[in-house]
């Protein structure tokens, strides 16, 4: 039998174990690399020129300073509503665990369409909103010119946990979820009421690119997951114009010149 000690550093271990894995939970914005969106989205005043001798530095529009809306940042949409050197008013906005994906089922809690189910199909992380289908809808007035108008309903946004709450597989009613471990270490959402594990819906892993993972077929300029996992970086202390001196046999014997420092 372990003592209390080697029981609690076992639970450390543990736990630095989970928290160190990877995430395996769905992204954002249909599961689109990070780096693109904050490229797409990045407003920059000044950077830097390329070269060794100057210091990493850019002057940019900060992510605080965006007026997040229904449209997505790398849309000219959402260009238009945050132009250039002007800063958003501060909304302020409740820093929650997320635990509401695409595909969920879910129930209204107010408006005119409370208690009714139905699915999300549309997300906004940064204002913690979503949108029903079909559900807290709004008559939109389209003009098509020649004097006519066409009538169009729209989801209006909805804010998690408050207005719009997941439903429970159990008894299919709204109920509160949280975040914990399984045994083995997977992060689950579980029903607060009834203590029933909420799976995560496949529509949530869906990209640009395929429906589901398991469906997709290689492309000639994909590379191969075989690839992907072989470990090909080996850790030397030598630079990278060293390391490729030495793969080609390059020697070099100049002497460099003396520099000074004021």
């Amino acid at each position: 039998m372990m003592n209390d000690e080697s029981g609690q550093l076992f639970k450390e271990m543990r736990l630095s174990h989970i928290l160190l894995t990877a995430s395996k939970l769905p992204k954002d914005y249909a599961n689109l690399p990070k780096s693109y969106v904050k490229r797409a989205m990045a407003q920059v005043e000044w950077r830097t020129p390329n070269g060794r001798q100057f210091r990493r530095a850019v002057v940019q529009k900060p992510w605080w300073a965006f007026r997040y809306t229904m449209n997505r940042p790398w849309t000219n949409e959402f260009m238009t509503d945050n132009p250039p050197g002007v800063a958003a008013r501060p909304i302020p906005v409740q820093v929650m665990k997320r635990t509401f994906f695409r595909g969920d089922r879910v129930e209204v809690m107010v408006g005119d369409d409370k208690g009714k189910q139905g699915t999300v199909n549309y997300i906004v992380p940064e204002r913690n909103w979503v949108t029903v289908e079909g559900l807290n809808t709004e008559l939109k007035e389209e003009p098509r010119g020649m004097g006519k108008v066409q009538y169009r309903r729209e989801e209006l946004p909805l804010l998690m946990g408050t207005q719009v709450k997941l439903v429970d597989p159990v008894d299919e009613k709204a109920t509160d979820v949280e975040w914990r471990y399984t045994e083995s270490g997977e992060r689950v959402r579980v029903s607060v009421r009834t203590g029933r594990i909420i799976p995560i819906p496949l529509t949530a892993y869906e990209t640009i690119d395929y429906k589901s993972r398991a469906t997709y077929v290689d492309k000639a300029k994909d590379t191969s997951a075989t690839e992907l996992e072989k470990i090909t970086f080996v850790p030397k202390l030598a630079t990278f114009e060293m390391d490729i001196m030495e793969q080609h046999g390059i020697q070099d014997d100049r002497v460099p010149h003396r520099t000074f420092w004021y």
